[in-house]
């Protein structure tokens, strides 16, 4: 299988050097092209990658094509590459809020088109990635591209229009993390802690749960109901942040994020 990328971006690059280190495909299988030629050819110095003369050319000697520019780019790109298209490829993209039957509608009829929804953890290999297929696309096609982006992390397959709650969680929700352990380290700094100690305290605290969770056969809920005392200090915690709406709070960053990517797909 030959793999292309058109757009060579941290996110694109990071999927590209993924599928190498994990045996998906060979670096001499690897195709690349970019606006910035410089940025194309960096990504194939480092994963020994070959670079493309077009876009065109990746899309006509490829058998799956990964679309890593920015959304905006995306059909000006497939209208460039239409008169190779559908030929034996598959086409992946990765940019937010264009939807399955824009990308379709600009392509030549039969072309074979997949969303996915990586995350940026997805640039250590942590990733979690929402997968969907288009109206041609086969299940050996989801099958392919599922292999590769599992090579970052774990992925999800899902219909169309749950991409935009995959946006809502896990695209936009290494932030709300990031913010979590910011303030849990900025309170425990308050409380006598060093700045340093707090990060690390903080950020392995967050790393220990979720691995606790991903090994348990117990619900979050039951992991959380067997460390909380009555009248300890856990208890006195948890109904402080229910108290300050924390619940509430995660629940309407997931869904104003959600909507929002629904926004973004209507409007474009």
């Amino acid at each position: 299988m030959k793999i292309g990328l058109i757009g060579c971006g941290r996110m694109g690059g990071a999927l590209i050097e993924g599928a190498i280190q994990a045996g998906v495909v060979s670096p001499s299988d690897v195709l690349l092209h970019s606006r910035s030629k410089e940025s194309a050819e960096s990504l194939a110095k480092k994963c020994g990658a070959k670079v493309a003369e077009s876009n065109s050319q990746v899309a006509e000697e490829c058998d799956f094509v990964l679309l890593g520019c920015k959304p905006y780019q995306i059909i000006d790109i497939l209208t460039e590459i239409s008169d190779v298209l559908p030929g034996n490829t598959a086409l992946v993209s990765v940019a937010a809020g264009i939807t399955l039957e824009r990308m379709e509608s600009a392509c030549p009829e039969g072309t074979r088109v997949i969303r996915a929804m990586p995350n940026t953890p997805s640039l250590i290999g942590m990733g979690a990635t929402g997968l969907t297929k288009g109206t041609h696309a086969t299940n050996s096609d989801i099958s392919a591209a599922k292999e590769m982006l599992e090579s970052v992390g774990m992925v999800v397959e899902t219909t169309e229009s749950q991409l935009d709650a995959v946006t809502g969680l896990s695209g936009s929700g290494p932030a709300y993390v990031y913010t979590f352990i910011e303030e849990l380290a900025a309170q425990a700094e308050k409380e006598g802690l060093s700045a340093e100690d707090s990060v690390r305290l903080a950020t392995q605290t967050v790393l220990g749960a979720a691995r606790m969770v991903e090994q348990s056969t117990m619900t979050p809920a039951e992991l959380r109901n067997q460390v909380t005392s009555p009248g300890g200090t856990t208890v006195a915690g948890l109904e402080a942040l229910t108290a300050t709406g924390f619940e509430t709070s995660i629940a309407a960053g997931v869904h104003a994020a959600a909507e929002r990517s629904r926004e973004i797909a209507a409007e474009s």
